[in-house]
């Protein structure tokens, strides 16, 4: 009488290989669980000619230039709570022969400012654009200030113009939010 052991193996073979995995699992693990994940965003972005800065119809100049951008990101309950750091990232392209000073400045719903930074922008000229980068990292209690932001607040300001200057200063940003997602918080 010949017995055909290989079907009972088959049935019981899964079974032990399921156990064997399954045996020393801590389940509990699952409350250490943190989540960092990593937000890129583009921010603001802008592209001025010389031209911007000078009332052609007036003959005067445009010494300040203002722009608003909503940033709705920051103003939700769940980013505010797991943020830990943003990074700013401001990449300017300037082949207007004028040094510039640039503002942002996060505003509340209530056009409060809550948080500010700025940088200088260094003259570049039509055959040699220069880049000027700058770099803002917002932790700790300046990064309570910036969520409580739902705007920013764009400011050029450039020291003088008239109706010959030529050249361009470009924009290019991101922001970069760094979050932390504790699953055994309550």
């Amino acid at each position: 009488m010949k017995k055909n052991l290989l079907l009972p193996f088959l049935g019981v073979f899964p079974f032990l290989i399921a156990a064997s995995c399954v045996k020393d699992t801590d389940f509990n693990q699952t409350d250490d669980i943190v989540l960092t994940p990593v937000v890129e965003l583009d921010l603001i972005y802008f592209n001025l000619t010389a031209s911007d800065f000078y009332d052609e119809n007036t003959m005067t100049e445009r010494l300040t230039l203002r722009d608003t951008t909503e940033i709705r990101f920051l103003d939700d309950t769940a980013t505010q709570d797991n943020l830990v750091r943003a990074d700013f990232y401001f990449e300017f392209t300037n082949s207007i022969p004028r040094d510039f000073t640039v503002g942002f400045q996060f505003l509340n719903e209530f056009n409060e400012e809550t948080y500010f930074s700025g940088t200088q922008v260094n003259q570049g000229s039509e055959q040699s654009p220069v880049v000027t980068i700058f770099e803002d990292r917002v932790e700790g209690t300046d990064l309570e200030q910036l969520t409580m932001a739902n705007k920013v607040i764009v400011t050029v300001d450039i020291p003088s113009s008239n109706a010959t200057l030529q050249g361009n200063l470009d924009l290019q940003s991101k922001a970069t939010y760094f979050l932390e997602i504790d699953q055994g918080q309550d």
